[in-house]
C-alpha cells in the first residue's frame, strides 16, 4: 500500500483526522516533502489537504519566495500602539498560556491580534513580539491559517510555505480568542515537537483560546462594575466573612480617607459604634455612626446586605451629605438682602448698620420687635451679608408648633425614639442647617425642657437626638427672634435666664411701623409695584387724601397689615387712582391727629396711664398692676395712643 494511501492526511473537522505518532513522523515529512516536489512542478498532490493546497497557491500567487525567512514588525510607534490598544487582552491571555505552557515544556505559544501581529510569547523563542504572521507576509502557517478560517487548525511542519519553518520540525495548533459577541478577537497558537503534539494537544489548544475570552469577558465585567461602582454617589464597601475588605469604592475612600483597607478587618478599621458590622441585621437606611480615628465620629446612613461568599455589603452615605441634598430639594435658603430693605427713617437705619456689622461675625443675634414688623427680613438680609451666605437658611416658628414636637423638630430623633417616629429617624433642623443659619421665630414660645436642649448646643455646638447615645457636631450660627419682653419672662420664670444672655449677644430692635411713617408712602409704592407686575396690569395712583389717612394710622400689624392693605386696594381698585373711600372705614374716621378727637375725660386717662407707665419706666406688667387692667389692654391703649413704649423704657 502506498504511503499516501495509508497516512490519513484529513481535515480537523473530519472525524476521524489523526496525527502521527513518534514512528511515524519520518513518513509524513516524506510524504509532505513528495507533496512540495509535486507541487512545484504544478502538480496537485492528491493526498495533500485541501485547505494547504488553497494556502501554498495564495503564496505562489503573492510571490512570497519560501525560500528566505525573516519576521516582518510593524514600525515602533505603531507597535506601541498595537500592544497599549491590547492590553487587555494580553493580561487575559498570560497566566492562560503560561499554564498552556505547563503540558509543552519544549514548545512556545504565540498571541497575535485579528491581524496576525504577535502580541505576547511564552516558551522557546521562535516567534518574536511584532512579528507579522499574516498569509500575505509570510506564507502559509498556523496562526495565518486560524485567521483566515477562524476555526481551530493543525500545520505540520511539511505544510509550511517558508522552507525555514519546515525545518524546525515543529507541529503547530491554532484556535480563534472571541469576545462576547464571537467577534474576532486574535489567535492563540502552540508550537510543539513532534512527540509532545497530538490529538488531544488540539483540544488542548482550543480550550485555552475560549479561556482566554472567557477570562477576557470576566475583566471586562468586573471593570464595569468596578467603573459603575465608582461613578455611584454612595459609599460602597464589601467584605469576606472574616471582615476583610475586598472592595472599596471611590466615595468610600473619600468618606474614610487615609484607611488602609488591608491594614485590618472592618470592625477595627471604621469603628461602626452600633455593634459589628459583621453580627448587625442586614438592613436598609439605618442611621450609625463610626469613629475611624477614635476621636471624631463620622454619622453616615447604612444599608447592610450579604455577600455570596458569605461576606458583608456595605452601602453608605454620610448624613451631612444627605442633608445638603435635602436642603436643595426643600429648597431652603435666603431671598432677601439689606438693599431690598426699604426704609429711611433714622431708627430704621440705624437697624440696618447694626444688622450689617452684626452680618461680618458668627455671634448669635436677638431680634425684637412687633409682629409684622420684618424680623425674619432683617435675619435673611444678615445670612446673605455673612460668610455663611451659600449654605443654608432655615426658619423655624417657634410658636407655630406643639410643644412635644418642637424638640423633635429642633434636633431630630433616632429609629424607635417614640411611637409615630418615622422609620430610620430624622435629622432635626439644626443638623439640616449644618454649616449654614438657624432662624428661630417666636424664641419666647419655646418650652422650658427644649430651651434647655438649645443652650447645651449653643455651648458645647453639638446635639444629641431624641434616644440617641451619641452627640452630633453641627456648625450652625443662631438668629433668635420675639415680639415679647423676654426679661419679662425671665423674671415670670418662662424664660431661662442663662439661655437668654446666650441669645442676647447682639440686640436688634426693628422699629414699628407707627414710629417710622415717613416710609409709608415708599413702602406702598414699592408694593403696588410688585403686586401689579405679578397681577399684569397698570399700577393704579394713591390720592393725597388715602396716603394721609395710611400715614395717620396707627398700623398694630405693622408693615405686614400694610402689605395685606395694599394688596386689597389694588384687587378692588376698579380705576387709576385709590382714593379714601378705597380704604377701610376705621382708617378714613382716625384720619385726623388722636388727641383732638379726645374728650377731656379720655385725655385725663391717657394723661394719668402715661404718668404711671413713665413712673413705672415702662414696664407695663407692673403699670397694668397699678392701673388695676390687664397687660394686654394696657398695651393695646398705649399702641392706639401712638406711645414709643421702648422709648419709654430706654428713658
Amino acid at each position: 500500500m502506498r504511503a499516501s494511501e495509508r497516512l490519513p492526511f484529513k481535515d480537523e473537522s473530519d472525524p476521524i483526522f489523526s496525527l502521527p505518532d513518534s514512528a511515524e513522523v519520518g513518513e509524513w515529512d516524506t510524504l509532505l516533502w513528495q507533496g512540495w516536489h509535486s507541487f512545484e512542478r504544478g502538480e496537485q498532490p492528491g493526498w495533500m489537504r485541501h485547505s494547504i493546497l488553497q494556502s501554498w497557491q495564495r503564496s505562489q500567487q503573492r510571490a512570497i519566495d519560501p525560500a528566505t525567512f525573516a519576521y516582518v514588525s510593524p514600525p515602533a510607534t505603531e507597535l506601541a500602539a498595537i500592544l497599549e490598544h491590547n492590553a487587555e487582552l494580553i493580561l487575559a491571555a498570560r497566566s492562560i498560556m503560561e499554564n498552556l505552557l505547563a503540558y509543552n515544556p519544549d514548545g512556545h505559544i504565540n498571541l497575535t491580534d485579528a491581524q496576525g501581529v504577535t502580541l505576547h510569547f511564552c516558551g522557546a523563542d521562535l516567534t518574536p513580539v511584532g512579528s507579522i504572521l499574516r498569509e500575505e507576509v509570510l506564507g502559509t502557517n498556523c496562526t495565518a491559517r486560524c485567521l483566515i478560517e477562524q476555526r481551530l487548525v493543525y500545520v505540520l511542519s511539511g505544510e509550511n510555505w517558508k522552507l525555514d519553518l519546515r525545518k524546525r520540525h515543529r507541529q503547530c495548533a491554532a484556535a480563534p480568542v472571541r469576545d462576547a459577541t464571537g467577534q474576532l478577537l486574535g489567535v492563540l497558537t502552540l508550537t510543539a515537537t513532534p512527540d509532545n503534539f497530538n490529538a488531544h494537544t488540539l483540544g488542548t489548544v482550543q480550550a485555552a483560546a475560549e479561556a482566554v475570552g472567557q477570562q477576557l469577558m470576566l475583566r471586562r465585567l468586573l471593570a464595569e462594575q468596578q467603573s459603575i461602582l465608582e461613578t455611584l454617589n454612595e459609599g460602597v464597601i464589601v467584605c469576606d466573612r472574616h471582615g476583610r475588605i475586598k472592595t472599596l469604592n471611590r466615595y468610600a475612600r473619600q468618606i474614610f480617607s487615609g484607611i488602609d483597607p488591608h491594614a485590618g478587618p472592618i470592625d477595627v478599621l471604621l469603628q461602626p459604634q452600633g455593634g459589628s458590622l459583621l453580627t448587625m441585621p442586614f438592613c436598609n437606611d439605618r442611621e450609625l455612626q463610626f469613629m475611624p480615628d477614635g476621636v471624631h465620629p463620622l454619622s453616615c446612613l447604612i444599608s447592610l446586605m450579604p455577600a455570596p461568599d458569605g461576606g458583608r455589603v456595605l452601602s453608605l452615605r454620610e448624613n451631612q451629605r444627605i442633608r445638603a441634598i435635602t436642603r436643595r430639594v426643600m429648597g431652603v435658603g435666603a431671598s432677601y438682602t439689606f438693599e431690598m430693605i426699604r426704609g429711611h427713617a433714622p431708627r430704621v437705619l440705624q437697624a440696618i448698620q447694626k444688622a450689617r456689622a452684626s452680618s461680618r461675625s458668627d455671634s448669635t443675634v436677638l431680634l425684637t420687635g412687633e409682629s409684622g414688623t420684618g424680623k425674619e427680613l432683617f435675619a435673611q438680609a444678615i445670612h446673605n451679608a455673612s460668610p455663611r451666605q451659600q449654605e443654608a437658611f432655615i426658619a423655624l416658628n417657634c410658636g407655630a408648633l406643639p410643644r412635644d414636637l418642637v424638640q423633635s423638630e429642633l434636633f431630630g430623633y433616632v429609629d424607635g425614639a417614640f411611637t409615630g417616629s418615622r422609620r430610620g429617624g430624622s435629622a432635626g433642623k439644626f443638623e439640616l442647617a449644618d454649616g449654614g443659619t438657624l432662624f428661630l421665630d417666636e424664641i419666647g414660645e419655646m418650652p422650658l425642657e427644649a430651651q434647655t436642649s438649645l443652650l447645651r448646643v449653643l455651648q458645647e455646638g453639638e446635639v444629641v437626638r431624641i434616644g440617641a447615645a451619641h452627640p452630633i457636631k453641627v456648625n450652625v450660627r443662631i438668629i433668635a427672634a420675639t415680639h415679647c419682653n423676654l426679661l419679662d419672662a425671665v423674671e415670670k420664670g418662662a424664660f431661662r435666664r442663662d439661655l437668654y444672655y446666650r441669645l442676647n449677644v447682639i440686640s436688634l430692635e426693628i422699629p414699628p411701623l407707627r414710629e417710622r411713617q415717613e416710609d409709608i408712602p415708599g413702602l406702598v409704592n414699592t408694593f403696588i409695584q410688585a403686586l401689579c407686575t405679578r397681577l399684569k396690569r397698570i399700577a393704579p395712583q394713591l390720592s393725597a387724601e388715602a396716603m394721609s389717612c395710611l400715614q395717620a394710622w396707627h398700623w398694630p400689624g405693622n408693615v405686614r397689615e400694610l402689605e395685606n392693605l395694599v394688596e386689597r386696594m389694588v384687587n378692588l381698585c376698579e380705576g387709576l387712582e385709590i382714593d379714601r373711600h378705597d380704604l377701610p372705614e376705621e382708617m378714613v374716621l382716625r384720619n385726623a391727629p388722636v388727641a383732638s378727637e379726645l374728650s377731656s375725660l379720655q385725655e385725663n386717662e391717657r394723661q394719668h396711664v402715661m404718668q404711671v407707665v413713665r413712673e413705672q419706666k415702662g414696664n407695663l406688667r407692673q403699670s397694668a398692676q397699678l392701673l388695676g387692667i390687664s397687660r394686654t389692654a394696657l398695651y393695646n391703649k398705649l399702641n392706639q395712643w401712638q406711645v414709643d413704649v421702648a422709648g419709654l423704657r430706654r428713658g
